[in-house]
């Protein structure tokens, strides 16, 4: 039986998992670009939390071409149509598709380019950054990752929840694929969107009473999108995730802005605000946000 694992795009949430997955004895492959590839098979990957470091040698092709029971895509979505053309297509005919993208938009075009055994999928509790290009440090390390499929069964999908549950990993299974992306997206919008424009922390946003009310009503305007789009999701749920995030959590995407990278904003509010015109749901808060944070 095939229990291979690949990765495309072992950064900071693919290289955890690529780590996790190899000292679980998991076959483990991570596609990535050629320099990346050549230091990860001289080096192997290390990832560093709570006062551990962890090594591990998973294999590093530029290519996946070799069938794998599951493909994980970590990529984030600016780089996601050039990291797809590393997958063939006859690699993932009989495995899972699971992206762990933030957004709306990345399920078709993966449907379209890889088939359709896709499963959508969010992680959460985590937060890690990469130094160099096989150093992974983690500052939150109890990554939960949530997923649905329209395409797969139940058995199927459990298969994959172990290959993860026995890498460490908490594996929860959602109601739908719309549901599991809006549940994250409509707070990871307004939150990226207001880091971005601040440059200021979870903790630096709730404690100020101005930004707390904005962030209120550009959650509250992605969920009445939500629900326009068939996922009711309740403000209160929401807050009461966020009010346990710790004081220092940023997003990714305000890490990317502050340091002049490609960021993922118009994927994260960018989809929101697209698919409230689409169903007719005003978001001038969030709008206002994103525009701050120079989204156009």
């Amino acid at each position: 039986m095939n229990r291979t694992v690949a990765v495309l795009g072992p950064g900071a949430v693919g290289g955890s998992l690529a780590v996790r997955l190899c000292l679980a004895h998991v076959p483990t492959i991570c596609i990535t670009h050629s320099g990346t590839a050549a230091a990860m098979t001289l080096a192997g990957l290390t990832l560093e939390y709570q006062g551990k470091t962890l090594a591990a040698r998973p294999r590093a092709v530029e290519r996946l071409e070799e069938p794998v029971a599951l493909l994980l895509v970590t990529v984030k979505a600016p780089s996601l149509e050039e990291a797809l053309d590393r997958i063939d297509p006859v690699a993932v005919a009989d495995g899972a598709v699971l992206p762990l993208l933030n957004g709306l938009e990345h399920m078709e075009p993966l449907r379209a380019r890889l088939g359709p055994r896709l499963i959508a999928g969010s992680i959460s509790h985590f937060q890690a950054y990469r130094v160099g290009r096989v150093q992974i440090v983690e500052t939150i390390s109890s990554p939960i990752v949530t997923m649905a499929s329209d395409d797969l069964g139940q058995s199927e999908l459990e298969d994959v929840a172990v290959l993860l549950r026995n890498a460490g990993v908490e594996v929860r299974i959602g109601q739908s694929e719309k549901r599991v992306l809006w549940h994250k997206l409509v707070r990871i919008a307004a939150l990226a969107a207001a880091m971005s424009a601040t440059g200021r922390s979870i903790g630096q946003l709730r404690d100020d009473p101005e930004w707390r009310r904005r962030l209120e009503e550009a959650i509250a305007e992605a969920c009445t999108v939500a629900e326009a789009d068939g996922v009711p999701l309740r403000v209160a749920s929401q807050w009461a995730i966020i009010d346990q995030m710790p004081d220092d959590l940023t997003t990714s995407a305000a890490r990317d802005i502050a340091a002049g990278r490609r960021s993922e904003l118009d994927a994260i509010a960018g989809a929101v605000l697209r698919a409230g015109e689409r169903l007719g749901v005003p978001c001038p808060t969030l709008a206002g946000l994103a525009a701050q944070a120079g989204l156009r």
